[in-house]
């Protein structure tokens, strides 16, 4: 039956596309390039790929303790993105690991020995999964109601688990956005998020992006704001925070593997927020090189619907590089 439902949510999502069309979730370039009459290569398409390693940090729940893990990040994303009478269409598929470097034990706290030491005792295998991925499907529309109103929609039908998916931990998050451009220097973003599987299951994005110097752009808009300066046409310096994060099922037996079942089967929904300065660097016109660097100073690991959650102690460094190709 839930599988069900999803699979119905998609069909919905599909329908609501057609009647009406779409912009971005990097809403304001995306939109921007969206609308523009250029002709179309023979096979367009775009795809993009990261990877980020996160240095070791702790996590606690009250008591309880993981400690010195660090996390190995990869994205990626192919697209073939026709134009169509009423815009561009979005079909593609897409994949995103996180890999965490667990010890072999959680802690739990007691009165500390040496000041600024915790002393503790061990509890067994961390009730945080090694590995948080998903695999799904793209089916989305970029189209404009006007020369000023852009919108996009897109569902993302697919299988978010941990190390072994099944049908279990499908699900079908879509993402809405809308762009309005005042002028060419100026362009406000409106979107959401909907997740079914979420706590809140709808969450508002958007912002402003304003060029309010040659050289100079305020991209304040979820879930990358940024403060760019474009050094030349290939050259671009920037600064901001990344939100990245979604929604995932672990297995059935993940409770009783760690002293809680509670956990069994639960939805885990996590987040992470990064902060850093990176430089992007345009190859060709088609082809993009970022690299990034900087601190995590905030990362959750929330299952909610257990009321148990783990929250990031201190700040870890990061370093990130990212390509993308766009034909």
């Amino acid at each position: 039956m839930r599988i069900l439902i999803r699979t119905l949510l998609v069909c919905l999502s599909l329908i609501a596309a057609q009647a009406f069309a779409g912009s971005g979730a990097d809403y304001s370039t995306t939109a921007t390039e969206s609308s523009t009459g250029e002709s179309q290569s023979p096979f367009p398409f775009e795809f993009d790929a990261e990877y980020t390693y996160i240095g070791d940090s702790d996590a606690e729940r009250g008591f309880r303790k993981v400690r010195d893990f660090d996390e190995n990040y990869l994205s990626a994303r192919a697209l073939y993105t026709p134009r169509i009478a009423v815009g561009i269409l979005r079909l593609g598929a897409a994949y995103e690991r996180y890999e965490f470097g667990l010890p072999a034990f959680s802690l739990v706290h007691t009165l500390p020995l040496i000041p600024g030491e915790p002393r503790g005792f061990l509890v067994g295998r961390p009730q945080i999964p090694g590995t948080l991925q998903s695999v799904s499907a793209v089916i989305g529309l970029d189209t404009r109601f006007s020369d000023s109103i852009l919108f996009r929609i897109e569902a993302q039908p697919g299988f978010y688990g941990t190390r072994n998916l099944s049908g279990d931990t499908f699900n079908v998050p879509v993402v809405l956005g809308g762009t309005y451009i005042y002028n060419t220097n100026l362009q406000f973003i409106l979107g959401a998020s909907i997740d079914y599987e979420r706590k809140y299951p709808v969450f508002p994005g958007g912002g402003v992006r304003w060029r309010f110097a040659s050289q100079w752009v305020l991209n304040a808009a979820l879930p990358t704001p940024r403060l760019e300066y474009e050094v030349n046409n290939n050259v671009t310096l920037y600064a901001g925070a990344d939100v990245k994060g979604s929604t995932f099922r672990v297995s059935d037996d993940f409770g009783v593997a760690r002293g809680d079942r509670r956990l069994n089967r639960a939805i885990l929904t996590y987040s992470e927020i990064r902060t850093g300065a990176g430089v992007d660097w345009k190859i060709t016109p088609d082809l993009k090189l970022s690299v990034e660097g900087g601190y995590l100073p905030y990362r959750q690991f929330d299952y909610y619907r257990a009321d148990v959650r783990y929250t990031q102690r201190d700040a870890a460094p990061y370093g990130s590089v990212a390509f993308r190709a766009a034909f």
